[in-house]
């Protein structure tokens, strides 16, 4: 959609128009589901979330600015929908506050931005060394502990923490300072007993 009939949309919503509801739900919801799942990694969840931002962008319709872009209000309401609702259902404890800092990170990024940030993530976590790669999502993506992990491939817990360090070496490398709160994106907050850090 361009920047005119975005414009168009966006002022014939403030006006009232339940036309132009229907048009802005038909051309982005979809997309919108799409990318509320790489966040919250639930499908369910994701078509909560983009409906209950289709409901407030209606409720608070008089106080869009036409000017910005429809399509970045709509992609930042998700998000912020997302972490209202991840900080609703999950009890606030004194380990997850630095993953508040770090999520609030990439708030204020361009949908397009964030994007691209997690597929690089992606791609970067596809080209760590293959041992580095396995013990990496082990860690992340399973939740495992630095001491089952050695246990489960026979291999000392130094060496472990060894290859999770190259592999936080790396990807800080690759995406900076955002790279924490893209992981927490990836693969959110694990809480298994024994787990207490993202490294």
């Amino acid at each position: 959609m361009d920047n005119k009939k975005n414009l168009f949309l966006a002022q014939r919503l403030i006006s009232g128009d339940p036309k132009a509801y229907d048009l802005l739900m038909e051309f982005y919801y979809q997309n919108l589901c799409a990318y509320a799942q790489s966040l919250c990694q639930d499908h369910a969840l994701a078509e909560d979330i983009v409906q209950n931002v289709f409901v407030k962008m209606w409720d608070k319709r008089k106080k869009i600015n036409p000017d910005l872009s429809i399509k970045s209000y709509l992609y930042k309401s998700v998000y912020n929908e997302f972490i209202d609702q991840y900080r609703k259902n999950k009890p606030v404890i004194y380990l997850e506050k630095k993953y508040y800092e770090a999520i609030d990170l990439v708030v204020d990024i361009e949908p397009e931005e964030l994007d691209n940030l997690i597929k690089l993530m992606n791609i970067e976590i596809e080209n760590l060394p293959s041992k580095c790669k396995e013990i990496f999502l082990m860690n992340k993506k399973e939740g495992l502990t630095h001491t089952e992990i050695s246990e489960y491939l026979n291999i000392s817990t130094k060496t472990v923490e060894g290859h999770i360090t190259r592999a936080f070496k790396i990807l800080t490398e690759k995406l900076g300072t955002k790279m924490e709160a893209v992981l927490f994106l990836l693969f959110g907050f694990n809480k298994k007993k024994g787990q207490t850090s993202l490294r």
